[in-house]
């Protein structure tokens, strides 16, 4: 089982970046996916969800308006564009796949993916 994150990298507050990972977990298009961050110090956080078909998404408050959350189940792999960076938005970005399949729901708590990615780092400077 893997999640390969990538697209992150240095940007600047205003600036766009577009994370992807590609997902080798079995029965793909049947799990919720889901992109966390976690900055040195804090707790590992939701950012965004989406359900096994794409047809609903979660944010958190913190990126509402700004990020967008995408699959494409033929790929096997799941997108997140962010839209006007924040320096608060720095942070590794990682992408999980749900244990089960939970149907069309969006779990955002932590417990509920059981397929991680090692990440990949969004610097924003200010």
């Amino acid at each position: 089982v893997q999640l390969q994150a990538s697209g992150g990298g240095l940007a600047q507050a205003g600036d766009s970046l577009r994370l992807s990972c590609a997902a080798s977990v079995r029965a793909f298009s049947r799990r919720a996916v889901a992109w966390f961050r976690q900055a040195p110090g804090r707790e590992r956080e939701f950012v965004a969800g989406i359900s096994r078909s794409g047809t609903n998404d979660v944010y958190a408050d913190s990126v509402m308006g700004r990020f967008t959350i995408s699959r494409e189940n033929a790929r096997s792999t799941v997108y997140l564009q962010m839209n006007r960076l924040k320096f608060e938005d720095t942070a590794r970005y990682l992408c999980a796949a749900a244990a089960t399949d939970v149907g069309e729901d969006v779990p955002s708590h932590r417990a509920y993916y059981g397929y991680w990615g090692q990440g990949t780092q969004v610097t924003v400077s200010s």
